[in-house]
Formats: C-alpha cells, sequence, structure tokens
C-alpha cells in the first residue's frame, strides 16, 4: 500500500507556525520530531520558512508519496515519461542529513508538485 510519507508546508513566519501547530499536534497526539517537523508516527508534516517575494502564497509545496522500493520510483517515472509528464527531479537518490531516499518529484496537471520517494534510511 502506498501512504503519504510527509507534507512540507512553505510558512512566511516560522515561529508563528510552529508556535500555532505545536499546541494543535498536542490535541491531536501528534509528536515533534525535530525543529521544525511533527509526526504522528506514520506521517510528517514539516515547516519552511519562505520570504513571500519567493512564493506567491503559503501552503503546502508538496505532498510525497511513500514508495515500497525503487521499483516503485521507477514504475512513476516512466508513467511520467511515457505520458509527457513534467519532471523535476529525478529518479535520483536523494540525500538529506545522512540519510538517503530513491525519489522523483514532477508537476500534476495543474502545476501541484508531487513526490514518490522510498524510506530515508
Amino acid at each position: 500500500m502506498t501512504t503519504i510519507k510527509h507534507i512540507e508546508f512553505w510558512v512566511s513566519k516560522l515561529a508563528v507556525s510552529l508556535n500555532f501547530y505545536e499546541n494543535l499536534f498536542q490535541v491531536i497526539d501528534w509528536q515533534k520530531i525535530n525543529e521544525n517537523g511533527f509526526s504522528n508516527g506514520e506521517t510528517k508534516i514539516y515547516f519552511i520558512e519562505q520570504p513571500f517575494g519567493f512564493i506567491k502564497s503559503a501552503g503546502p509545496r508538496h505532498i510525497c508519496f511513500l514508495a515500497e522500493s525503487r521499483s516503485v520510483v521507477d514504475k512513476v517515472a516512466e508513467f511520467l515519461i511515457s505520458n509527457n509528464g513534467n519532471i523535476i527531479r529525478g529518479p535520483v537518490d536523494y540525500i538529506y542529513k545522512n540519510k538517503t531516499a530513491y525519489t522523483v518529484d514532477f508537476k500534476d496537471p495543474d502545476g501541484y508538485i508531487l513526490e514518490v520517494a522510498t524510506k530515508s534510511q
């Protein structure tokens, strides 16, 4: 089964957003996992400050679906290539904070960014 791995929100004021979400997530039993992220044990939400001169509005930058294997990521890339999909990056090994995931990022028909990635290890 494919699930949502994480959601990344771009916000205008990180401190304000973190204060709001820390309180909200206490109510819904999500845990703080690092300085800007929270999790319910399965899905993660991260908050990244971006100046509004760079972005048009705040909101999710992308939704990342968790792939069970590298072959799933490759199949998504093949589907996109054969359907003239708008691939932004990948498939590629992406290293972040000493962990690696195999990923492909792309846009849907309305321009929303989606990602399919393996579990970071």
